[in-house]
């Protein structure tokens, strides 16, 4: 008795994929990212770019400060405090080089640079700000 329970176990049929059917869903699926990804990475680079605009607007913040204590704005990064991060291309996470452009008693301009190509195109985008806080982008990517 014991031999015809144990012929009935081996007897069932589990149900399961096959491993054709397997990698015909991963092939579908290879498909649908290769046709979704064009549209996604103007996504990436709208979000990295956010990170030059948050940038700027916080040596905006760092440049008024400087100009209401010495009513002049400072031409070196390095007087407002502003550290900058380390940059991708030194083994770091920024994706932008930010500089002072022109300061003087009136007014200032400072720009951040990419330091990677966002899109492959061989364009770098650059955005600038002033001393009213116009931030645009002069090079888009």
């Amino acid at each position: 008795m014991i031999a015809k329970k144990k012929y009935l176990f081996f007897s069932k049929k589990i149900s399961g994929y096959t491993l054709t059917e397997i990698l015909v869903v991963v092939a579908i699926i290879g498909i649908l990212l290769l046709l979704a990804m064009p549209s996604f990475m103007p996504q990436v680079t709208k979000a990295k770019t956010m990170e030059a605009q948050i940038q700027l607007k916080h040596l905006h913040s760092l440049e008024k400060t400087f100009f209401f204590v010495n009513s002049k704005y400072s031409p070196e990064i390095k007087d407002l405090g502003f550290e900058q991060q380390t940059l991708v291309s030194q083994n770091g996470r920024a994706n932008y080089s930010v500089e002072i452009t022109a300061a003087d008693n009136r007014q200032f301009k400072a720009k951040a640079t990419s330091v990677t190509d966002f899109d492959g195109d061989g364009t770098y985008n650059v955005w600038e700000i002033d001393q009213d806080m116009n931030l645009k982008e002069v090079t888009p990517d």
